[in-house]
């Protein structure tokens, strides 16, 4: 008789190392990975992100065939793939670990989950972050998540056994139908690739780190550059934590109060909200499609007309608002997949107030240019930068005076907008003011009315009645029984959403 078999399913953990689904196989084991067609057509997957997961999926191969059984890869729906191995060998356990996504994966998993009870199969769903489900009490998360991020991390067994499979292909893009997404500055996949990077920001580039974050020209070099291997997993945030922690532990030892312990200290924190936010979409899994706050559910819908709309995004974007800050980070996006987090807030906050645009709309062409897309944290900003929780206050970014600030010689800028190239450094945020210049758009809108009257409209919305109790909800949804304070009719920020977490990295 066969002995029976284990299917280790990846999903965004894309590596062998402090990998607890994978540290918990016996036996015979199928590592598997799914190309998911349901996923990869939904509209906030793009070509860079397969091409990222390829990458990763290709050196993964490799490292579990040194193991003794290679990665197995199939492209359709779940549960066919996984009923076609069950067909083939004796199944008698699935292990992965527990996924915070969007509803399609939710409803994916719901499938999976009744195909293995209908065919006795045991699903066992480790966790692979500090995020919990069914917290019931959300002021218990942080202690649960200081316990995790200090645990020792999983080893992965040296060998592995398993059937005879068929690896098959990595799919291209092509083959999953993602449309053609030019990204020629795209981080390249891979676990390796995530190590060096880590390496690199703990040995020296990150010592700047919390003075040059905000800058998108300083922090290209001084943010970690991490954040889409902690997207797709080919590293864990344990073991980045315990790496990181233990850099400021020897600064510290060592009389290091200066500027690299501070900056060590507060990538830690950002590490911290990455879970903090990625946990909001556990607690609340509409989080793509319904604000947190109903008084927001239709705030944007009818302020001006499809045409206009449609154009005012189209433009957005592309690149092309008239508004030379917000253009330069939406072509470098564009182009390089990665923004550093102020520069998102940003852009975010431009398109949701400024232009008034749904951020239904433009969260999903957002995520399609970030490599390091994780629906947790960019959905939560995404609502947060808009305004629509109801529990954060508002945050209208000046893109003018971003400009100013975070590129005061025109260095970015003028990279990313070469039509702007000869305007002088005191008119280069504001064209328009020496009467524009040719082949570059008239602005949009004019910055200051349109963020007075966005400030009006929000001020409305959150003077209607029953905007407190509603924001009560919120904070009961996401699980926390201590009771926020009022702050000017609205409700008093929460510690971490406060910060306005990193999710650039």
């Amino acid at each position: 008789m066969s002995q029976p078999v284990t299917i280790l399913w990846f999903k965004r953990d894309l590596r062998s190392a402090d990998h607890p689904a994978l540290a918990s196989v016996q036996g015979r084991v199928i590592p598997l990975y799914i190309a998911e067609p349901e996923v990869w057509s939904a509209p906030d997957a793009a070509a860079r992100h397969w091409r990222f997961v390829a990458e990763s999926l290709t050196e993964l191969r490799a490292d579990l065939a040194t193991r003794g059984t290679p990665l197995v890869v199939r492209q359709g729906e779940a549960v066919a793939v996984l009923e076609a191995l069950r067909q083939a060998h004796p199944l008698h356990r699935l292990v992965s670990h527990q996924e915070t996504g969007l509803m399609p994966t939710w409803q994916r998993d719901r499938r999976v989950a009744d195909w293995a009870r209908s065919h006795g199969i045991q699903w066992d769903e480790p966790i692979d972050s500090a995020v919990f489900r069914r917290l019931g009490n959300r002021d218990l998360w942080s202690g649960r998540r200081d316990a995790f991020v200090r645990a020792t991390r999983a080893e992965p067994p040296a060998r592995l056994s398993g059937p005879i499979v068929e690896p098959g292909d990595i799919p291209d893009a092509r083959d999953l139908g993602l449309p053609f997404d030019p990204c020629p500055g795209r981080q390249a996949g891979g676990r390796q690739a995530g190590l060096s990077l880590l390496g690199g920001f703990l040995a020296e580039r990150g010592r700047s780190y919390r003075a040059d974050m905000s800058s998108p020209v300083a922090g290209e070099v001084a943010c970690s550059r991490i954040s889409p291997h902690l997207a797709w997993g080919t590293l864990s945030v344990r073991e980045v934590h315990q790496a990181t922690a233990a850099l400021l532990a020897e600064l510290r030892a060592e009389g290091g109060q200066g500027e690299w312990a501070r900056s060590m200290s507060s990538f830690l924190s950002r590490l911290a909200w990455r879970d903090h936010f990625t946990q909001k979409l556990e607690d609340f899994p509409a989080l793509d499609s319904r604000p947190m706050h109903p008084a927001f559910a239709d705030l944007r819908a009818s302020a001006a007309g499809q045409a206009e709309l449609t154009e005012r995004l189209e433009r957005w974007s592309t690149g092309q608002t008239g508004l030379p800050f917000v253009d330069a980070c939406m072509r470098y996006a564009r182009a390089t997949g990665w923004l550093n987090f102020r520069m998102r807030a940003m852009v975010q906050c431009v398109a949701s107030y400024h232009l008034w645009l749904d951020w239904r709309d433009t969260g999903p062409v957002l995520a399609r240019l970030w490599t390091d897309y994780a629906p947790g944290i960019h959905w939560s900003q995404v609502q947060m930068q808009s305004g629509v929780t109801g529990i954060n206050q508002l945050r209208i970014y000046n893109p003018v005076k971003q400009g100013q600030d975070q590129d005061p010689t025109g260095i970015f800028t003028r990279k990313w907008v070469p039509e702007l190239r000869d305007v002088p450094d005191a008119a280069l945020q504001q064209p328009w003011e020496i009467g524009g210049v040719r082949r570059y758009p008239a602005p949009l809108v004019d910055v200051a009315l349109a963020a007075r009257a966005a400030r009006e409209r929000m001020a409305a919305a959150r003077r209607h009645p029953g905007f407190r109790e509603d924001a009560l909800q919120v904070y009961e949804r996401l699980g926390s029984r201590k009771a926020p304070r009022e702050r000017v009719r609205g409700i008093r920020k929460t510690p971490a959403d406060a910060r306005q977490g990193e999710f650039g990295f």
